[in-house]
């Protein structure tokens, strides 16, 4: 890019960037009656020859400031009060300050808009015109698209809602240290449970992870129980 801020200048009477040369300028700390032009326009031909490429933008922003350091330095050169219309040499330099302000403020809005440009590049719209039926005409022209029935219907199920999901699939989380408690809990209510009667209706999961609690409570010495025939009833006691 061949922006206006990359050029350097190596004048008699300043050296150094461009941007700078301006706000010392405007701030008239140099006269402007001291700067050649000429040597500033031929510092830049020759940086956009070094850079190889042509940026429009930036050769208009070069230009738009030029133009506006002649205009400032034709006042103070030549004498003679500014005629009907035109500004005195302290107005124009205010001018090219605003203008210098107004093309930064835009400048730096161009740049975040171009890198929004650039993240969302890839995020594509759907771009149609729409249909001959739904453009902007007279009531009387209007053509009806759907059928009444047809629109009703496809409103009702949108609206009706819809069935529980079925989670019969899911099995339940069973921990050791829950059914430990739920035990213990009901050891100390009733002093000995059936073990069918109190977990017959639990699922496979959960039976077995009662049991292996029921190890547990023998294990701590907290639970025993008898089963007095194969296959029969097992009493669950508390120690």
């Amino acid at each position: 890019m061949t922006s206006v801020s990359e050029l350097e200048l190596d004048l008699d009477v300043f050296q150094g960037p461009f941007d700078l040369l301006l706000a010392v300028l405007l701030r008239e700390e140099i006269s402007i009656a001291e700067v050649e032009l000429g040597e500033i326009v031929l510092a830049y031909v020759e940086h956009l020859e070094e850079a190889g490429e042509l940026d429009l933008e930036a050769v208009t922003e070069f230009l738009v400031l030029i133009a506006a350091l002649l205009e400032l330095k034709s006042r103070l050169l030549l004498p003679g009060e500014p005629g009907e219309g035109e500004l005195g040499s302290q107005e124009a330099a205010d001018e090219l300050l605003a203008r210098m302000l107004e093309y930064r403020r835009y400048s730096e809005a161009g740049k975040v808009l171009e890198r929004i440009l650039e993240r969302e590049g890839g995020v594509m719209y759907r771009s149609a015109p729409p249909p001959p039926e739904l453009r902007r005409a007279a009531l009387d022209a209007a053509v009806q698209v759907y059928e009444p029935d047809r629109l009703g219907s496809a409103l009702g199920d949108l609206l009706t809602l819809p069935p529980d999901p079925d989670v019969r699939h899911i099995r339940s989380t069973v921990s050791l240290h829950r059914r430990l408690s739920v035990v213990r809990e009901l050891l100390r209510r009733r002093g000995s449970i059936d073990f069918d009667e109190a977990f017959g209706r639990e699922d496979r999961v959960t039976q077995a992870v009662t049991l292996f609690a029921l190890l547990e409570l023998y294990r701590r010495g907290e639970a025993t129980w008898v089963q007095k025939e194969t296959f029969g009833p097992i009493e669950v006691k508390g120690s």
